[in-house]
């Protein structure tokens, strides 16, 4: 039986079975932190057990730059099920590469990843000022990261609050980068940032206050 929902305790879930990041535990470590400033536990584990046994007790489930499949057909049920119980879904990053072959997630995350140009500086057009993930934020945001572009554009699916200007790095094509978004599916509280690749980021405070404001969209209100 699951154990009795926590408002206070959050899942960040991290195995990959393709490229893998460094920065993954400098990820954990930035939520860690922030959970121990703001008063939130953090169970980090790469087991896939852990969905498969249920995870009804957290109050978000982030997926920390997940690559390929991760899931078993046990564990792919228990994501569905916590979603459909009202949980809270965060990605980042490299959880936009995850689950290519499970048509239920590309749809609980709105896009999946495509193509990105070499790791470099840019800026981001800041689309919602009002967002707790980006009212720190000015109308512009210059971040260091690979510029995430998507098989299919999110917009008209989720609420996007920060784009990519194309015009301002390397590599980039078209006109509309959505890279960091809300939406709802299946039940669940969605947020998605495709930020996040260099372990640096972890340690930035915009890009840690951005983090901390996608968790208070995907968790419950106390």
């Amino acid at each position: 039986m699951p154990q009795p929902y926590s408002p206070s305790r959050i899942l960040v879930f991290t195995r990959t079975t393709d490229y893998r990041h460094d920065s993954i535990p400098d990820g954990v470590a930035a939520f860690r932190a922030l959970g121990a400033e703001h008063g939130f536990a953090v169970d980090a584990t790469e087991d896939p057990a852990v969905f498969e046994e249920g995870v009804q007790e957290y109050a978000a489930v982030v997926f920390l730059s997940t690559s390929g499949e991760v899931l078993t057909a046990a564990g792919r049920a228990g994501l569905r099920a916590y979603c459909a119980g009202g949980g809270g879904f965060m990605g980042v990053h490299a959880a936009a590469c995850t689950e290519y072959d499970w048509p239920f997630y590309g749809e609980l995350l709105g896009a999946r990843f495509d193509r990105h140009p070499a790791f470099q500086p840019g800026t981001l057009v800041i689309e919602d000022q009002d967002h707790a993930a980006t009212a720190h934020l000015g109308a512009t945001w210059e971040f260091t990261d690979e510029w995430y572009e998507f098989r299919d554009s999110p917009r008209g699916r989720a609420h996007v609050l920060a784009s990519a200007d194309a015009a301002s790095y390397e590599g980039g094509a078209g006109s509309d980068h959505p890279l960091v978004w809300t939406r709802e599916h299946g039940g669940a509280r969605v947020f998605y940032t495709a930020l996040g690749h260099a372990a640096q980021a972890y340690t930035d405070p915009d890009f840690l206050a951005h983090l901390l404001g996608g968790l208070r969209h995907v968790m419950p209100a106390p």
